[in-house]
């Protein structure tokens, strides 16, 4: 019998560049699909992701030797690539950094939820709003000079 179990899950958010909104509806699904195949790609397990036209959100698994810094990365680097060449938004950019939050199995269907309901969500609060709330909420401590 093996002897390391794991469950590892963290709920990665990040923005386009200057919170521009560049992510167009017209392939949002696709570039959400994309970003699924790129987390695949790194042996990890896109749990759910979804975005709206501002930023994106991402419930992933790891292994324990994945490094989370080191996968963010890469799924950014990819996706941004994929963006101008195959959909041909020269322009298009993430931010520089991210958010992400490790997330119990208890909680998985709840932030699974969230994710998934993204466009809802964000006709009632900001991006700025929600982030500012999830840091809070999990007990993040931040310098506002740095977020924006």
């Amino acid at each position: 019998m093996p002897s390391t179990h794991l469950s590892l899950h963290y709920h990665v958010v990040f923005s386009t560049k200057n919170r521009v909104d560049s992510i167009n509806t017209a392939w949002r699904e696709r570039l959400l699909a994309y970003l699924g195949g790129v987390v695949r790609n790194v042996e990890g397990v896109p749990d759910a992701i979804g975005g709206v036209a501002d930023h994106v959100h991402l419930l992933i698994g790891l292994r324990a030797t994945a490094c989370l810094a080191n996968v963010v990365r890469d799924v950014k680097a990819v996706s941004s690539r994929w963006v101008h060449e195959e959909i041909g938004v020269r322009s298009f950019a993430w931010q520089e950094g991210y958010g992400a939050f490790t997330v119990s199995a208890s909680q998985r269907d709840v932030v699974r939820a969230y994710i998934t309901k993204q466009e809802e969500h964000h006709r009632k609060r900001t991006f700025q709003e929600e982030y500012l709330e999830l840091l809070k909420r999990c007990g993040v401590d931040y310098d506002e000079r740095y977020l924006w």
